[in-house]
């Protein structure tokens, strides 16, 4: 009976623990992990399956997953920095133990990995976004004329125009895309909220900091670069307009310039057809701070 009672306090222990899976996502970085000989998979499609198969019966358990994207290089680095022997099952569970805290990750809730692991990228493309920009901001230093950090008047400033930009919105749910092309990476960042029918303005924190990096960023560098926004409503048309980057400030862009930054394949330059239901427009009003310069470094 007592062996019994400890048996179901185990099974009982291992639901409360939560683990971290590290996914490596494509072909090229799961052959770059089988030069290690105790990494004992030789296919990706298989490896993938098995991984999945694997999540399902951890939740079938109740068990809670994180999944974290699992980087060769960074693996390789890591060991290096931490003296790990590479080529050891316990040294991948470190690294991973690492990522759970620091890198990109995600719950598992029973989607399928066709869509967790795009996700997944998208994860990582976003902290890689956040972490570039912050770096570059922080760089700047003083403004040579009075003196204040660049980086953090930007930041403040970016922080106000994105939210004279969600209060200006229609009601409706919004997909805001801020892309900067000043600085040696072109940085893209999205911004989603959600209004409620009370009026209040829902967003994820954590996204709504990364897109104001991004905008400080070009704000700071003054670099080309502009921002759109999309509202879509039940019962009516999805609104398009928006802004280029002006000095410190946004410049409304024209109906015919957002129909034709919509209308135009950016590889090819070929046009593209409108879609329907869709209203190409000028932006709302921001008030005079959404282009006042606020520095002459």
């Amino acid at each position: 009976m007592a062996h019994t009672d400890h048996q179901t306090t185990r099974r009982g222990l291992r639901r409360e623990i939560a683990g971290t899976i590290g996914l490596l996502t494509d072909e090229h970085d799961f052959r770059a992990m089988r030069r290690y000989r105790s990494f004992t998979f030789d296919d990706h499609a298989t490896y993938l399956k098995q991984v999945e198969d694997l999540l399902r019966t951890r939740a079938a358990q109740g068990s809670h997953t994180t999944v974290a994207l699992f980087d060769p290089q960074e693996y390789a680095e890591f060991c290096e920095e931490t003296g790990l022997i590479p080529d050891l099952p316990s040294s991948r569970t470190r690294f991973t133990a690492e990522l759970a805290a620091t890198g990109p990750t995600l719950p598992y809730e029973g989607q399928p990995l066709t869509d967790l692991v795009p996700a997944l990228v998208d994860e990582a493309v976003r902290q890689a976004t956040w972490e570039y920009a912050t770096t570059l901001l922080a760089r700047l230093g003083a403004c040579g004329s009075c003196g204040e950090d660049i980086g953090r008047a930007a930041f403040t400033h970016a922080a106000d125009l994105v939210v004279r930009i969600l209060d200006t919105a229609p009601p409706g749910e919004h997909h805001l895309v801020c892309s900067i092309t000043g600085t040696p990476e072109t940085l893209v960042c999205a911004l989603h909220s959600n209004e409620n029918t009370d009026g209040a303005v829902q967003l994820d924190e954590a996204e709504a900091l990364e897109f104001t990096t991004v905008l400080a960023l070009g704000i700071a560098t003054r670099g080309p670069g502009g921002l759109v926004m999309r509202t879509s409503a039940p019962g009516t048309t999805d609104r398009i307009y928006g802004w280029r980057l002006r000095g410190d400030g946004l410049e409304p862009l024209t109906a015919g310039e957002v129909f034709d930054a919509y209308c135009t394949d950016v590889d090819s330059g070929d046009l593209i057809s409108p879609e329907s239901d869709v209203d190409y427009c000028v932006p709302p009003d921001l008030g005079p701070e959404g282009q006042t310069p606020r520095h002459g470094h």
